[in-house]
């Protein structure tokens, strides 16, 4: 008997080796899920060359102040996407952020015309956040509800709640909220960033932390990616599913206080659709959709990318303010069909 005799007859002549799979699938394969700052360092790259573009384009673009103001003027959407990321790392989603952070500008205003004390009126405020989020989370987990339905039903709950509130726009005058609005830190170079800046900074660092270096933020990319493992595992699958709720909904209260102090103003028509805005940096500072792989830090990276769009736009001027939304949806779109289509490639390698 020959060696060509003892093969199994799936090797015989008439058999073909498996095509390899096409060059694109194979630099996804090895590019993103092999890493999982590779879509960080996509919105960065993006980021760099959007901001390349504008300092070629538009004179004084490219000044230290513009980038700073990128910072002062989006301080509340880095709050609000950074409790937007515990969610979506879960693989559920917040559509309640933009209403609850209306909602903490005229509870805000309301409370400040009424009285209260800026301490007591910003931990009634949190604490209301935290609330909503605490009603949502346990919807989601303990009921087996949607997120997408019970935050919805949230938004329509916390917008209706602003108009309770008040109809029209409500000024804040409170020493305390007017001082922290309009004094801010000077730095080298004539720049300067506002109190809302260190704030949100704060609010990502801690996030940062928690994520990467607490029992918490390891059981919240295990329930991401897979919840039913995670539980066979002993996480905390039901205490982390609620609390990345209450997160966002404290982190929305937050946002709609450093928003209240960048419009130093409540209004119930406040932050529509920012919640869509929270979640397109998330999306675009690669936190997948269906949860378990991401970065707080990406999502930052996301709202300077968003930021940039706009004040390329700006710098225009010819320009309709309706092109940031259309390049936003079509950002948020390519990051989507990257995402689905390297999470294809991982599981056909697997």
């Amino acid at each position: 008997m020959t060696v060509s005799d003892t093969r199994p007859a799936s090797e015989g002549a008439g058999s073909t080796a498996p095509a390899p799979p096409p060059a694109w699938q194979t630099w996804l394969r090895a590019s993103t899920t092999g890493s999982r700052t590779f879509s960080v360092l996509v919105t960065a790259v993006l980021l760099v060359v959007l901001f390349g573009a504008g300092s070629v384009r538009y004179e004084n673009f490219g000044t230290p102040q513009v980038v700073l103001n990128l910072f002062v003027d989006n301080a509340h959407l880095i709050v609000l996407a950074v409790g937007m990321t515990f969610v979506i790392l879960t693989g559920g989603i917040d559509l309640s952020a933009g209403a609850v952070v209306a909602l903490s500008t005229v509870m805000a205003a309301r409370m400040l015309e009424a009285g209260w004390s800026a301490p007591l009126t910003v931990l009634a405020v949190l604490a209301t956040g935290a609330l909503l989020g605490w009603a949502m989370g346990a919807a989601v987990h303990h009921l087996q509800l949607q997120p997408f339905i019970v935050t919805l039903a949230g938004m329509f709950l916390a917008r209706g709640l602003c108009f309770v509130i008040s109809v029209p726009s409500i000024p804040i005058r409170d020493p305390a909220f007017t001082s922290l609005a309009t004094n801010f830190v000077e730095l080298p170079g004539g720049t300067f960033l506002t109190y809302s800046v260190f704030i949100a900074l704060t609010v990502l660092i801690a996030a940062m932390w928690v994520l990467h270096r607490t029992r918490f933020g390891r059981t919240v990319y295990a329930v991401g990616g897979n919840e039913n493992s995670a539980a066979l595992m002993g996480l905390a699958v039901s205490r982390t599913k609620v609390g990345v709720y209450v997160i966002s909904g404290t982190c929305s209260a937050l946002a709609g206080l450093l928003f209240s102090l960048y419009m130093l103003s409540g209004y119930s028509l406040h932050g529509i659709g920012m919640e869509l805005d929270a979640i397109a940096a998330v999306v675009i500072g690669g936190t997948l959709l269906t949860g378990g792989a991401g970065y707080v830090f990406g999502s930052l990276l996301g709202v300077l990318v968003l930021g940039t769009i706009q004040a390329l736009i700006s710098f225009d001027g010819g320009l309709s303010s309706w092109w940031t939304r259309i390049t936003i949806g079509v950002l948020l779109l390519a990051f989507v069909v990257v995402q689905r289509l390297s999470t294809r490639s991982a599981g056909s390698s697997g």
